[in-house]
């Protein structure tokens, strides 16, 4: 099935209108003399903010496609926004002279021209579980945070909580609707599907993993798992667990020395590198660790597994039991907030919850993520082994750093595999498909006075701990690139990445080239880009 389109599938097309219709009206424009330009002109990250001519508030595919064309008939710098959860400043940058907001754009419905259900690039995650669970029992598995928009965050191959068991969220990705520019310049929306006949095929592969910002403006998206049968949207996605086991645990970083820390890190690894393959019966467990600095006084972890499964509690036990194996600190509550997580005092001992109060509660409560004045640094790596004891003790010293006091300094470590490393590196544009676990390197301040601590730290703890790969995580045995989705502008910068494999083969590897193709035909012009866009084959 393919369509070029405004609006829905099989709809007029661009630039004409049917008799007795009216000219659908132009998306509202906010410009510095209106009180809400401040409020849009930032995103999570506060320390990027812009200076746009306007933004542009669009409703519907045919506004997109009329403020594109307007910026390119004016030669206007443009960016888009879902969500404003970009952490670089690939949205939010001084050159952008239009920002197109997408977050208006909110509708999820069942589509029967498509047998797919249809999210639009502005739903959040929160808005689409709520929308689709109730209503048909299942989900697109896209992440936890309650805020990040469907635009971005599955462009970029959209991890998230029962990634394990039913995959990235992209390989349930059936169509996509993206307004892109030709060689002329002419704005159109485009729908590209998975099918194998589909002429716009390499442009929804480009959307499973390629990233946003790249190719074109997504509008919306359509959901269906390969396989999926009939013509009930009930059959159409996976169906999430009815109840998930949730646990929550700490241990005191005052009781904890180098050997302690060196276990307990090296558990996790080993637990996720015997349990990342497609069939494993644990990959119905999912556990995040949080190692913070020393001044929060603790390091949390929080695992759910699947309350269905046979032995689920058994397979909790095992899994606790092999974390704390050799490690001389026993775990208590978790009595903080770390992170993006929030405290959990009550779930020391694991709890059931109905998934969706589960994933509501991971997701929303955390006040750190709602702090206006947030400032942030991010680094991300994908983990195939166990590490090597030069990457905790580089991890160990900057985690315990008395030069500094900030206990929302952190390296998040967080379960891939299972059903993730079925897929072929190839089949998606998201090719990491061998990882048993990623890991986030996240800073969070409030002063602009201490960007340089802070970035510095991060830089400095992520530089030592790839010391022996140039100070990136080179794909290979051990370490597999970076995850698209937590963009890191060093990774291009030679005083910070010292190997000879560039960024974007750390986020794409082998896919980059075919990426570059579908850049080459569907945004000859170069039109939508940014610091770490797709580049033209021929640039």
């Amino acid at each position: 099935m393919t369509a070029e389109v405004t609006g829905t599938p099989g709809g007029q097309a661009p630039g004409t209108q049917p008799e007795g219709r009216h000219r659908p009206a132009a998306a509202i424009a906010v410009t510095g003399a209106d009180r809400q330009y401040a409020d849009l002109v930032s995103g999570l990250n506060q320390r990027y903010t812009a200076t746009p001519e306007a933004i542009r508030l669009a409703t519907s595919t045919e506004q997109v496609v009329g403020v594109v064309q307007e910026a390119v008939r004016r030669g206007k710098r443009l960016s888009v926004r879902s969500s404003g959860h970009c952490y670089e400043d690939f949205v939010y940058h001084p050159d952008v002279q239009i920002i197109l907001d997408m977050s208006g754009m909110r509708n999820i419905s069942y589509d029967p021209r498509l047998n797919a259900i249809a999210i639009e690039s502005g739903a959040t995650n929160l808005q689409a579980y709520q929308t689709t669970y109730p209503r048909w029992g299942v989900v697109a598995p896209t992440g936890f945070c309650y805020s990040v928009a469907m635009g971005g965050h599955v462009s970029g191959g959209a991890w998230g909580p029962l990634c394990r068991t039913h995959g990235l969220v992209v390989d349930h990705l059936y169509a996509v609707e993206v307004v892109v520019v030709d060689a002329a310049g002419h704005a159109r929306a485009v729908v590209a599907t998975r099918e194998e006949d589909d002429p716009h095929r390499d442009l929804w592969w480009a959307h499973t993993g390629g990233g946003g910002g790249n190719f074109g403006v997504v509008t919306r998206y359509w959901f269906r798992s390969p396989g999926a049968s009939g013509r009930d949207p009930r059959g159409l996605l996976p169906r999430p667990p009815a109840e998930l086991l949730v646990n929550a645990v700490s241990w005191p970083w005052a009781e904890l020395g180098r050997a302690d820390f060196h276990r307990l890190t090296q558990n996790y690894a080993e637990w996720h590198v015997a349990n990342s393959s497609p069939d494993s019966p644990q990959r119905a467990l999912i556990s995040q660790l949080v190692l913070n600095h020393r001044s929060a006084g603790q390091i949390g972890m929080v695992a759910l597994v699947d309350a269905s499964v046979p032995d689920a509690e058994q397979i909790l036990s095992d899994y606790l039991k092999q974390l704390g194996d050799g490690v001389g600190v026993a775990p208590g509550a978790m009595t903080a907030a770390m992170g993006e997580l929030p405290a959990l005092p009550r779930f020391a001992q694991a709890r059931r919850l109905p998934w969706l109060h589960a994933v509501r509660m991971l997701g929303t409560t955390n006040s750190v993520l709602n702090d206006p004045t947030l400032r942030a640094e991010y680094k991300s790596s994908y983990m195939r082994a166990a590490f090597p004891d030069s990457h905790l003790e580089a991890l160990y010293r900057h985690l315990t750093r008395d030069d500094l006091s900030n206990p929302n300094l952190n390296v998040l470590l967080t379960s891939y595999g299972g059903r993730i490393n079925a897929v072929d590196p190839a089949a998606t544009a998201a090719p990491h498909r061998g990882a048993a676990f990623k890991m986030l390197w996240q800073a969070f301040w409030n002063d602009p006075a201490d960007d340089d601590r802070y970035i510095g730290w991060a830089r400095d703890c992520y530089r030592e701990v790839y010391a022996d790969t140039g100070g990136v995580p080179v794909p290979g045995d051990v370490t597999d690139g970076c995850y698209v989705n937590y963009p890191d502008i060093d990774l291009g910068d030679p005083r910070f990445n010292t190997s000879s494999v560039p960024w974007h083969d750390l986020y794409y590897k082998e896919n980059y080239p075919r990426l570059q193709q579908v850049k080459k035909r569907w945004d000859p012009r170069n039109v939508f880009r940014h610091a770490q866009s797709v580049t033209l084959p021929d640039a």
